[in-house]
Formats: C-alpha cells, structure tokens, sequence
C-alpha cells in the first residue's frame, strides 16, 4: 500500500525498545510527523539520533502537551498507564492505540470509547493484537465454528538455562500475563481459565514446544464469538521445562502475591536478548458445505537490521502491529471512531500493508524493508 498522503502528528508515548522501534518504522515509511515523549533524557538522545523530534514529560502537564492537538498517540508505556492516557486522548479527540495485555484496562478503554469522537484502539501489538486478527480471519472460513486453538511465543533462539527463556519484552507484562485469570470460551460460554494450566506439548518444524494459558492473548475475540464457537483459547508457548518452573516460582514460593519481588528477581537473573524468534501457530475446526474440516495457520519471525538499527522480532512484530492498524486508520480502512477491536481488521488488509508485511515469515524482513523504499536487509 502507498503512504498516506497527508503528513499525520503523531505521538509516541514511551522511547523503551518497542517505542524506539515504532519510532523507526515510522520515520522510515513517511508520511507522518513524529514526536517522541518519555521521562527518562537518555532514552530520548537514542530517539533523537533517528532525527525523530522528543520531548520530556515527566508530569500529567507535559503529558497533556504532548496529546493536545495530534492525529494519534501510540502508547508504549506500562500497561498501568493505559486508561489514564487513553482518557486523555477520548477528551481532546485523539486517535489512541496501545499494545496492553491487561484485560481490565481494555474493558475501561472500552467504555471510554462509548460517546468518543476518536478511535480508541487498545491491545494493537502481537498477542494481544494480530493473533486476534487471524484468530478472527480462521473463524469466518466456516459455517459453524467448533474449536479455535491460538498459540504464540516470543522465544530465545539460543535458549540456556532451566527456564530456556530470555527477557524480550516488558517484565511487567509477562508477570501480568503469567498471574492473572485468562479468558476462554468452553462449551460456548465465556469463561476464565487459571493461567499456568492447560499445559500441552507439540513440535512444530522439528521444533519441541509446551504451551499453557496465559492472560490477555485473546483481546475482545471472546466476545465476539461467544455462542457461535464451542472452544477458543490462547496459550503462550515456551520451550519444554518452563512451565513447572514458574508454577514452583509463582504456586509453591508465592511470588504471585510479591510480583515486585519476582520482576526483580526475574531482571538480575535472566538476560535480555536480541537474538529472539517469534513462533505464531492458529488452528480452527468446523463445518464447512456440510464437512468437517481444519485449518491452520503459522509462522516464524527473525528479527533484522533496519537503517543500520538491529530490531528483535519482538521489537519488529510489536512495532509492526501497531503501525500496521495506525495506517489502516489513517487510509480510512477501519472505522473512524469509537473502541475498534482487532476483529475489525481483515487479515488480508494487515498483511497488505507497508508495516504488516513484517509477519509474512523469515521472509517477511525483506519485503517490509521494501515496503518501506528501502534496501532490504538480511536477517540474523
């Protein structure tokens, strides 16, 4: 897809490394002004040698100043920060998307969103976000939905130690992801599930994995297929050991009531790396012309080297999710107000796009660089 023809104001909330990737992916597809706003100065000097404008803003004034005014904010903050700065946006009509996991904070946005003259689009990244988008795309192929199973991982690529895990993205979010109640559609029904629970094992391309429920994944689909589906979960997937680890860290040591205690554990402990994979696996089956039938969906992301900058696919599918929606909203082709769930999106309009282009697989790298009137960059 072309850029879009107007240069759009757009605020980025948060200069970590999934706000610097945004910030990347924007600056170079054009067709956006981008402002960058963060309380940390030194994060900001790494944004700002992008050529990309900063700001800081370390209190609710500066923060409003930031808002006031712009096409959209892309929030990239913790997700405790979510329905403070989506309030902002609704109040003063700004486009809003984020990337939260927490399901409470969505269910707020939501009624934010019920009298907003602006799009209020929360949970825009990976899983919570195009999981959901292709979770949705595999639902409509039937006449009648049986079971929608969607798994996804962000992975080391070079796993070490008895958890085989590296940090790849907020330690926050994964603790979160990791405690609290999942939601799941059991014989048609909403219901929750305890997270940690419904462990099972499976290879994919040769590959071991376990999987097991986890918070958030599943955005608002629960609620769009309620009824009309008998089964639908999510579930996080780990290579195999990880899951009794964390039930003795979180069950048999309580850190699930000391989770400042376990994110500071869980950062001297296990390094961060950029050498990650992300592995995407969605299976559905039904009743298709009076058949049963299963369809499947996978893929598996690098990250790469954009601009002389080294993404992780973590910072490249994130990144890429949320542009990939902000574009969308900007060309027109989701609605123009109002709370917009990943479901709205069409799998096919996300994969189109300049940024969406990014989860077509290994291969996906270089044909967003295209995308992006770039050379294209080998992966790592």
């Amino acid at each position: 897809m072309t850029a879009t023809s107007a240069r759009h104001a757009v605020t980025i909330l948060g200069a970590g490394h999934i706000g610097f990737a945004m910030a990347l992916l924007l600056q170079q597809a054009g067709g956006y002004d981008v402002l960058v706003a963060d309380r940390d100065p030194a994060r900001l000097a790494e944004v700002a040698a992008l050529g990309v404008a900063t700001r800081l803003a370390t209190d609710d004034a500066s923060l409003q100043a930031v808002i006031d005014g712009r096409f959209a904010v892309l929030n990239a903050l913790p997700f405790h920060r979510a329905v403070p700065v989506a309030t902002l946006c609704a109040a003063g009509g700004v486009h809003y998307f984020d990337l939260t996991e927490d399901v409470a904070s969505t269910q707020a946005i939501r009624a934010l969103a019920a009298n907003a003259r602006s799009v209020l689009m929360p949970q825009c990244g990976l899983a919570p976000g195009f999981i959901g988008i292709v979770g949705n795309d595999l639902a409509r192929r039937f006449d009648i939905l049986h079971t929608l199973r969607m798994r996804v991982g962000a992975l080391p690529r070079y796993p070490q130690g008895a958890l085989r895990y590296n940090l790849t993205w907020s330690t926050e979010g994964l603790i979160n992801e990791y405690c609290n109640p999942c939601e799941a559609i059991m014989d048609g029904a909403r219901t929750t599930v305890p997270a940690l629970e419904g462990l099972e094992t499976f290879a994919l391309d040769g590959v071991e994995y376990e999987a097991f429920n986890t918070s958030g994944g599943l955005g608002t689909l629960t609620e769009t297929l309620a009824g009309k589906a008998r089964q639908v979960d999510y579930q996080s997937i780990r290579y195999p050991g990880h899951n009794a680890i964390l039930k003795l860290l979180l069950n048999d040591l309580r850190l699930r009531d000391r989770r400042d205690l376990l994110k500071d554990i869980l950062e001297s402990a296990i390094p961060t790396t950029d050498q990650d994979v992300i592995v995407i696996f969605a299976t559905a089956a039904g009743q298709r012309g009076g058949r049963l039938v299963q369809e499947s969906y996978s893929a598996r992301i690098v990250g790469t080297a954009l601009a002389g900058h080294r993404l992780s696919a973590i910072q490249l599918t994130t990144a890429a999710g949320i542009c990939t929606v902000l574009d969308l909203v900007a060309q027109g082709q989701l609605p123009q107000q109002g709370f917009v769930g990943q479901e709205a999106v069409r799998l096919a309009d996300f994969l189109a796009n300049r940024f969406g282009v990014a989860y077509a697989g290994e291969g996906g790298v270089a044909l967003a660089c295209n995308s992006l009137n770039k050379k294209p960059t080998t992966t790592y």
